[in-house]
């Protein structure tokens, strides 16, 4: 219910936006710490800054190399990332299992009016249609809103763990001769990226330095990496004629 290609591209607008917006608080952190001391008193009535960012805006862009990240991935693969999306999926269980019965109970009806509805008088499977319609309703809804709280929380996680590796990310660029990082979380040409090698990939590294940071031990060994969530399958009509 919750995973698959449908969330990953949410996933994918929101991150980037995130990432757009948490690089532009670094650069205007950088312009607030070049200002003169008095506008510190107009500075703190500003929503707080993680220390990181402020401390990030100080690292100027002189290197000259082109590098790549892929964003999603260094979210979702950090082992903060795996296990704060794997608390959250585990947390929707009970509604995944809430709504798979209300699914089961549209298909069996289903499969009741395709098997008796010529069985049936017009009043009886006008009623059966009717209750297939209004349950068919009522699960939509229900998956609906369960789908845009789990994107929603979905979104406050990679936002948070997102805030903390910006810095990081300037850093390592900096450190190591890059003066542009393109984000290949989309695929041309929805993203700006055609073709890169690995030798300017810093997924890894900048992965690697957000683990020892944030001091999050990895996963179990086997456990799988919490995946996007999905759209439900598309349901048949529910006023699907009988079988003849």
């Amino acid at each position: 219910m919750f995973n698959g290609p449908t969330m990953k591209k949410v996933a994918r607008v929101t991150l980037a936006v995130v990432f757009g917006l948490t690089l532009y608080a670094l650069a205007q952190s950088k312009e607030a710490s070049a200002a003169p001391a008095a506008g510190s008193a107009a500075h703190d009535d500003t929503p707080n800054a993680p220390s990181a960012a402020a401390a990030a805006a100080t690292v100027k862009a002189t290197g000259t190399k082109v590098g790549t990240i892929n964003i999603e991935q260094a979210i979702f693969l950090s082992n903060q990332g795996q296990r704060d999306f794997a608390e959250l999926s585990k947390k929707f269980e009970p509604k995944q299992s809430e709504l798979k019965g209300k699914a089961d109970e549209i298909d069996s009806l289903k499969k009741q009016l395709n098997a008796q509805g010529d069985k049936l008088n017009d009043e009886a499977r006008e009623k059966l249609v009717k209750d297939i319609e209004t349950k068919q309703k009522s699960f939509d809804r229900a998956t609906q809103d369960a789908q845009e709280d789990f994107q929603a929380q979905q979104g406050e996680i990679g936002n948070k763990i997102l805030t903390v590796m910006a810095p990081l990310i300037v850093k390592y660029a900096s450190d190591n001769g890059y003066g542009m990082i393109l984000d290949t979380s989309q695929q041309w040409p929805r993203g700006p990226v055609i073709w890169y090698g690995p030798a300017v990939d810093i997924t890894q590294p900048v992965i690697q330095a957000f683990n020892v940071q944030s001091g999050v031990a990895a996963p179990p060994a086997g456990s799988a990496a919490p995946k996007p969530a999905a759209k439900p399958a598309a349901k048949a009509p529910a006023s699907a004629p009988p079988k003849q």
